[in-house]
């Protein structure tokens, strides 16, 4: 069975399992805000940078098994595999959306 993902959610994993850079930037609002174990990313240019390395530079890709909502963040679990160390990791997404984009987006491993 698959997960119901918000489009905007959906839509970043989708980019996200073809290392797609510009679709995975597609997703989020201009001002939008990453954050990653704790370091704080706003705005395309910064998560595009961020997404470019550790995303992209590493084939990291997430693949969302558990989904709940908690108010207004939706909650999406599952595996990252790639070419990094202890691969796969286990991330939690945490994601406000804002509209049809994401507006944060909060990893955690």
């Amino acid at each position: 069975m698959s997960l119901q993902l918000p489009s905007p959610i959906a839509d970043y994993v989708e980019a996200n399992s073809r290392l797609d850079l510009d679709g995975m930037i597609e997703t989020f609002a201009a001002d939008a805000v990453l954050l990653d174990n704790g370091k704080r990313f706003e705005g395309h240019d910064e998560i595009r940078a961020l997404l470019k390395e550790m995303v992209v530079g590493l084939k990291a890709i997430f693949t969302p098994d558990t989904l709940r909502h908690e108010d207004a963040v939706v909650v999406c679990e599952g595996p990252a595999h790639g070419d990094f160390p202890g691969s796969p990791i286990r991330f939690t997404y945490r994601v406000e959306l804002e509209g049809d984009v994401i507006k944060t987006m909060d990893v955690s491993a």
